[in-house]
Order: structure tokens, then sequence, then C-alpha cells
């Protein structure tokens, strides 16, 4: 983990969906869980960085998007993103797909 974290991870959680594409993109999770505790919140709306900021203040949830791969299908550039999210009591942080959301925090 990164030397100066901004909040603890807790237990970290992967759903299935999201440990399958991570391993067939070859994604270094280490790295994007040290990018998400170190403030990286890559492809995040401008807001959200502000939002995330204001949730380790507050004990939020911290929430990061990261894009693993990018493959083209005739014109069009798909990527496959993860997401990683913090519960505010910082005890557990998952690693899903964003398309589990719904499912998984509704």
């Amino acid at each position: 983990m990164s030397e100066n974290p901004l909040f603890p991870t807790g237990q970290v959680l992967c759903t299935p969906s999201a440990w399958q594409e991570i391993k067939r993109n070859k994604a270094d999770i280490s790295a994007l869980l040290n990018r998400h505790v170190s403030g990286d919140w890559s492809d995040m709306c401008d807001g959200d960085g502000e939002e995330n900021r204001h949730a380790i203040e507050k004990g939020y949830f911290i929430s990061s998007s990261y894009i693993i791969a990018t493959h083209t299908l005739d014109t069009c550039a798909l990527s496959t993103k993860i997401w990683i999210i913090t519960e505010g009591d910082r005890s557990s942080t998952m690693i899903l797909l964003p398309e589990e959301y719904d499912s998984l925090y509704a």
C-alpha cells in the first residue's frame, strides 16, 4: 500500500466478475489500490474528486474508477472499467465492475 495513504481500506474484497476482468487484462490491482488511497481517483468527473476529499474528512464512502483496458470493435473503442469503493466506516473496500453497483449497493 501507499506510504502515506489518505485513508485505510479495511478488508479488500473483489467480485468474481471484476477479478476475471483484472486477470484477463493483466491489470495491476495493487497499483490501482495505491492510486485509490493516494487520491488519484482516475476517471472520475471533476466534482467527484472534490466529493471524495469531503468524504475522507466526513467519513463517507470513497470511490474511484479506472480503465484497465481499451479494445477496438470495428470503429468503436470499448473500455473495461473497474470501480473501487471504500465504505464510509473504512471497514472494507470493494472492487467491482460498474454494472454490478446497483445489485450490490441498491
